[in-house]
């Protein structure tokens, strides 16, 4: 990707509006059923990411509203999966429940029920775990209240791992059509950030205290091997701290940033990534060669937004990634920006690929989901579902006003093993 080229959204709607049709209603058949079960060698396979906002403010509420089929903005997030249809997906904000209850509820009540004329859709195998939102320090991580181990706060939330009113809020999980070698998942809930050699902590914010303990990850960090026939792609999925929300030490766009360092150190060789040690004390990154697919809501943006120091661009320019010739995009995104104003008119980054529909005053709508796969792995047929307001499917989507499923859109890739 040339960063060197920025995009006026004001010159490029009207030509983008005909161009950007993927991620809406045309979205049928998913790329094992178009191309044969299995994902056997040269088979194509569809990689997903949604942050569907099943996230709840109090610790069970999400397995209450899945207790029943009846939740409307559960059976909106399955109908879009059903729709899209993926192989293999990553749902960010989805609370975690220790023994997966809140997932078999999802499975059994939302996605093996077709929603509103879609297909049911089975995913078979999935992997969920841990994660450091709302999980309490013990330390005053925020310099202020001291420290609170009460859940249910904004201030509980400040001094936890990872911002939330409980442990496990705003988890996620991976579900997949092919079997996961959940023995060779590596987790990286515990890492600390001090470790990072290089890190961006802000200079002077924390105590020597929570320098000594703060976790690098918001949530956690997951290589999840899938087996693809006789082949293995290692899905790495995450969800780093929004890049706001603080003050002018940037904390957690420093955060932001070097959370999404570890995927691009992980990938890049044994001299970036020697320093890494998961949760079971195994060092270093993955092994060359090996292919994978990052996925996740990135919370930054290539050109606009807050982040810090243009974060994700080190996935985009890394060296092990195989950038489709266009990215995922969307009609509606394009329809949204044009049609919203605000924000969204001085922004420097093609509307089309924009994946979260955020408030018009700031940020404006923008890029931040990302599937991006490795080199031996052929990237195909893309898409960020955004139907426009035109299309029956609008309804899962809606104008930005109503947040009627996510503030997220769906978007997916697939790709070839070669």
């Amino acid at each position: 990707m040339n960063h060197s080229r920025t995009f006026s959204r004001r010159a490029t709607l009207a030509s983008l509006a005909g161009a950007a049709l993927a991620g809406t209603a045309t979205v049928r058949a998913s790329a094992s059923e178009q191309h044969g079960q299995h994902g056997r060698y040269g088979r194509t396979v569809r990689f997903a990411t949604f942050n569907a906002s099943l996230n709840r403010a109090t610790e069970g509420a999400l397995v209450t509203d899945l207790s029943t089929p009846d939740n409307a903005q559960a059976r909106n997030v399955a109908e879009t999966i059903q729709r899209v249809n993926p192989d293999i997906l990553l749902i960010n904000e989805f609370d975690y429940v220790e023994g997966g209850g809140a997932v078999r509820l999802f499975l059994d009540n939302y996605l093996s029920r077709g929603q509103r004329g879609a297909r049911p859709i089975h995913f078979p195998h999935h992997f969920t775990g841990p994660v450091n939102t709302g999980v309490p320090s013990g330390v005053d991580l925020d310099g202020k209240n001291g420290v609170v181990t009460t859940p249910g706060s904004d201030a509980y939330g400040q001094d936890a791992f990872g911002y939330g009113f409980f442990p496990g809020q705003y988890g996620m999980v991976v579900l997949s059509k092919f079997p996961i070698d959940t023995r060779a998942v590596r987790t990286f809930q515990h890492f600390l950030w001090k470790d990072m050699p290089g890190n961006v902590i802000p200079p002077g914010y924390y105590s020597d205290a929570a320098r000594a303990i703060f976790r690098l990850s918001s949530k956690s960090h997951w290589d999840v091997p899938v087996r693809l026939g006789h082949e293995t792609v290692h899905f790495l999925v995450s969800h780093p701290t929004p890049p706001t929300f603080d003050g002018t030490e940037d904390r957690n766009g420093r955060r932001n940033h070097d959370e999404i360092r570890l995927w691009a150190d992980y990938i890049g060789g044994h001299s970036r990534s020697a320093y890494l040690y998961d949760d079971k004390g195994v060092r270093g990154g993955l092994r060359p060669g090996s292919r994978f697919v990052i996925a996740g809501d990135q919370n930054a943006d290539p050109y606009d937004g807050d982040s810090y120091d243009h974060a994700v661009r080190q996935f985009l320019d890394h060296p092990a990634i195989n950038l489709p010739a266009k990215p995922p995009a969307s009609a509606g995104g394009v329809e949204a920006a044009k049609l919203q104003g605000g924000a969204n008119i001085g922004q420097l980054g093609n509307p089309a690929y924009d994946t979260g529909d955020f408030s018009d005053t700031a940020p404006g709508n923008l890029r931040v989901d990302h599937v991006l796969p490795s080199k031996g792995l052929l990237p195909g047929r893309n898409g960020v579902f955004w139907p426009t307001s035109d299309d029956p499917l609008y309804r899962l989507v809606g104008d930005g006003t109503t947040v009627v499923t996510s503030d997220h859109r769906m978007v997916w890739q697939d790709v070839r093993l070669g």
